[in-house]
């Protein structure tokens, strides 16, 4: 019996996986070392009854009391706060997801790594804030790192074992989000529940706003980079309101495979949890019949600034991606509060950029855990000054 962990179990990524463990037999196929939350006490505790696991852990310290409540008698460990996370993490088993969202999902990732562990990888921020940091890592330990962000895995399945060298480009698809066929001249009055509706599926609202205003593409351009190897200029993105088609890559042979499929995280999360097999998924099949058409464009550069900053960030190197993240998460914060515009957070995020790039030791990539955290804390420090200054 194969053990898993889930970090992040409470939120769309995580909730998806336990959708595939339950429909894959349950606590009857699998044995569920931990699952974390960062505030639905009750979520938490139901997914951690049903798959029995060893233990939960939940972010907020101070809900604590109401987790042991909810698991008393089950035999299940409860625990809270960020060393119960990253000891939770050093539990061996066979399959982790990281889940969390944001740079929170950076610690226990990298010490699953640390272990030697098989990481399948739903945190952007990871290898954006510390991609030299983990890939460096599991060289090392012999850890197994698995995408598990729909395009990245798309890429990865595509590959088919080549060497980079010959491939010519890979092309991230994006929906375009809720502005996509918006004009220009709206976007600095949209609102927070305007952007926190998107078009085509259901997701956490930090994520759909990221969406509408393309910053989660910039993370992943950061991403591939990171993950294959691969130069800006062989990273492309393509907006493609379907989101049928979630990767495509480019050979020298002037081939060009496609993977597609439902917009159903389930996919890639499955892939990665029975890989290198195949097995049967639970999911919707792609009826192309049925779909009729698939459409795609250049992304507007005026309309997703923050795509131009994935580029900067990756020809500058070193702390880059752990300040545009941790920017990125503050102006994102301070548009939901109401304290700017959505198209201030490219702003922002620039600013911190900028006053980063005079600082010694920014050209280093982050050697350790606490370097990446003193470039986020200095970054969001950053993005918040160009706020008040704004």
């Amino acid at each position: 019996m194969r053990s898993v962990s889930i970090f992040g179990a409470t939120g769309s990524i995580g909730e998806s996986a336990f959708d595939l463990l339950i429909r894959s037999g349950g606590a009857a196929a699998w044995r569920t070392v931990a699952l974390t939350g960062g505030r639905n006490v009750a979520r938490l505790a139901e997914m951690a009854l049903a798959l029995r696991a060893e233990i939960a852990v939940i972010a907020d310290d101070t809900l604590l009391p109401e987790l042991r409540t909810a698991l008393a008698g089950s035999g299940i460990q409860a625990a809270a706060g960020a060393q119960a996370l990253a000891e939770a993490a050093d539990r061996p088993a066979d399959w982790s997801l990281s889940a969390i969202v944001g740079a929170a999902g950076l610690a226990p990732g990298l010490r699953v790594v640390e272990r030697g562990g098989t990481l399948a990888l739903a945190n952007k921020e990871s290898l954006v804030t510390a991609g030299r940091l983990l890939m460096g890592c599991a060289a090392r330990t012999g850890a197994t790192i698995l995408p598990v962000d729909s395009e990245h895995s798309a890429v990865f399945q595509c590959l088919e074992n080549e060497n980079l060298d010959r491939i010519e480009l890979v092309t991230l698809t994006a929906s375009g989000g809720a502005f996509r066929d918006w004009p220009l001249e709206r976007l600095a009055a949209a609102t927070v529940a305007e952007a926190s509706t998107h078009p085509n599926w259901a997701m956490g609202q930090r994520i759909t706003i990221d969406s509408a205003s393309m910053f989660n593409k910039a993370l992943e351009i950061i991403e591939a980079h990171e993950f294959f190897g691969l130069p800006s200029e062989r990273i492309a993105v393509l907006v493609h309101p379907e989101s049928i088609v979630h990767a495509l890559v480019s050979y020298a042979d002037g081939g060009t495979l496609a993977h597609l499929g439902p917009p159903d995280m389930r996919h890639a999360i499955g892939h990665a949890l029975h890989w290198p097999r195949r097995e049967k998924l639970p999911l919707p099949r792609l009826d192309l019949a049925r779909q009729g058409s698939l459409t795609f464009r250049e992304p507007c550069a005026a309309r997703w600034p923050a795509l131009s900053l994935a580029r900067q960030v990756i020809a500058q190197g070193g702390a880059a991606g752990a300040v545009l993240n941790a920017a990125k998460e503050q102006a994102l914060d301070d548009f939901i509060a109401g304290r700017i515009r959505f198209t201030d957070m490219a702003g922002a995020v620039a600013h911190a950029l900028d006053r980063a790039a005079g600082q010694t030791g920014f050209g280093r990539s982050p050697a350790s855990l606490a370097e990446v955290l003193a470039w986020d804390e200095a970054a969001r420090r950053a993005a918040a000054d160009w706020r008040a200054a704004a």
